[in-house]
């Protein structure tokens, strides 16, 4: 029997960036480098995993937005289009570089990433990932849960239940369809917690919930066990905390392993080193990353030298090792103190494994084979397992909590953002009348409903005052916000008035497509 466990997380999230009207927008380069460099290499890796008898666990989160994105049609051909031309992009580029031998055999080793991905992506799923995920966790090597519709900040939306409760219910409903079955997990969005949302989450079948390390350790009681036992709310909700330690490893941009000299650098791209005229072609009408990345970091300096392959992956499985060997130690440590074996939650965005990482999937398929096989003090699990076993014993009521700067929601609430709240307040005040004054709506008032439910989700999104904090593409943040706000003010005051034209209607439902299931009463309860 082992002596703790580990549970890694991986949070994979993207905000809804379906644009209808335009052939090549820019913010769907998020979504197609994503499945590119980070979701297809993690499910390549935990199919070998599997294939080869490994036994791992991993816990996915999987957004709903993101979820919506991956079954959408258009999205796919889309997608199916972008990585043909990455493809023949590496083929001329295996010209290109053919008088370099380091460089070439860069390129060869890009071409045959975009041919595995290819041949993953079209012939084996036909375009449809959710079935890939659903296969490992049939295996059970997947915990799959999810997280709010929208990925909407809860501490900041929570003056109205309704609004919450129309986050978690369409996350839920989706999932449903998607997977056949419910989540017993849930992630929540930027780890952010207020007392009082755990009973909007058990009142929709929610088990579990993972906080920051201070939202239990400032928690009354204070645990006794700290974050490596799960505590119990007062209304019955899981509580597992994230562990620092696991997470400053990985995380970390000066201690962390991804900034090793070895790794690949991720700001040296073809699409931004290579002429205009031979790159143009395979870009969205201006400078961007085409994922074709030929340098390591190197240090800190602007010579960067080519990127080496086998120092990386070298430097990789030394990492999973030293890992392997801190949680080893930490665990032995906390097990001395405590009757039940401790649990170690390590959660990550997905899209630091593949994408910002370039080597993490290979660090992870090292990490879970190194834990099988090399050692019996600590396992993998995932959260939901672990509450089975050791249920939790002690009732705990967390503190607001979040992650992020100062870890108390100021990320997303500051001088660069929060003129949006007092938007989204009252148009959670006015669907939650729309819905309160049209029960049982039929036809094209339905329809107007449901479409008024979805802009007020996508309008609650954190990604819109996260991008305006982080001042990056600042003017598509809140064009979004708006976009999604000035929707929802026509159709409520269409619906008050009367009705929706129906070219207008047509045109937002074409355009916001997500939550097919999305049923409008959510509000009136």
């Amino acid at each position: 029997m082992p002596k703790g466990y580990l549970a890694i997380l991986l949070h994979a999230h993207l905000p809804f960036v379906r644009h209808l009207q335009n052939e090549h927008p820019l913010e769907e380069k998020w979504l197609f480098e994503a499945m590119t460099e980070c979701y297809i290499p993690l499910l390549q890796t935990f199919q070998r995993l599997t294939r080869d008898g490994v036994p791992f666990r991993v816990t996915l989160s999987l957004s709903p937005t993101l979820l919506s994105m991956l079954v959408d049609p258009l999205l796919q051909e889309r997608y199916d289009r972008h990585l043909t031309a990455l493809f023949e992009l590496a083929g001329l580029e295996v010209e290109r570089t053919a008088h370099d031998p380091q460089l070439s055999q860069l390129a060869r080793m890009y071409q045959e990433n975009f041919r595995q991905a290819l041949d993953f992506y079209e012939n084996r799923y036909q375009g449809n990932l959710i079935k890939a995920f659903q296969e490992l966790a049939e295996a059970g090597s997947l915990e799959i849960i999810t997280t709010a519709a929208t990925h909407g900040y809860f501490p900041l939306l929570e003056l109205s239940q309704a609004a919450l409760r129309g986050q978690i219910e369409a996350a839920v409903t989706l999932f449903s369809q998607l997977f056949g079955a419910g989540p017993r997990g849930f992630w929540l969005p930027e780890c952010g917690y207020s007392p009082g949302n755990d009973k909007v989450l058990t009142d929709l079948g929610i088990e579990y919930t993972m906080l920051e390390s201070h939202g239990l350790s400032n928690g009354k009681p204070r645990p006794r066990q700290g974050v490596y036992r799960p505590v119990r709310t007062p209304d019955g909700l899981t509580i597992v905390g994230r562990d620092k330690e696991s997470s400053k490893q990985v995380w970390s941009s000066k201690e962390g392993y991804p900034g090793d000299y070895d790794y690949r650098e991720f700001y040296r791209d073809i699409g931004y080193d290579l002429e205009w005229e031979y790159v143009r072609g395979f870009l969205p009408g201006v400078r961007t990353h085409l994922g074709l990345k030929y340098y390591r970091i190197t240090g800190k300096t602007n010579e960067k030298e080519y990127y080496r392959p086998d120092w990386a992956r070298a430097k990789a499985a030394l990492h999973a090792g030293n890992f392997m060997f801190n949680r080893e130690k930490q665990v032995e440590y906390l097990s001395s103190m405590m009757d039940e074996p401790p649990i170690i939650l390590a959660p990550y965005d997905a899209e630091l494994f593949g994408h910002w990482w370039y080597e993490g999937p290979l660090w992870l398929e090292y990490l879970l084979r190194k834990m099988a096989y090399d050692q019996d003090v600590i396992k993998t699990i995932t959260p939901g397992e672990y509450i089975v076993k050791y249920p939790p014993q002690e009732v705990v009521t967390p503190s607001l909590s979040s992650w992020g700067h100062q870890g108390y929601s100021e990320v997303w609430l500051n001088g660069a953002n929060d003129w949006v709240y007092r938007h989204l307040h009252k148009a959670a005040e006015r669907m939650i009348e729309l819905a309160r004054a049209n029960p049982g709506a039929e036809g094209s008032r339905r329809r107007g409903l449901n479409q008024a439910a979805r802009e007020l989700l996508l309008a609650q999104s954190s990604d819109w005052p996260f991008i305006m904090y982080t001042g990056t593409v600042v003017d598509y943040a809140k064009s979004r916000f708006l976009e999604h706000i000035s929707r929802f003010t026509f159709l409520y005051e269409g619906l008050t008035q009367g009705e929706v034209p129906e070219e207008d209607l047509k045109r937002m439902e074409e355009e916001d497509n997500l939550f097919p299931g999305l049923d409008y009463s959510i509000y009136a309860q």
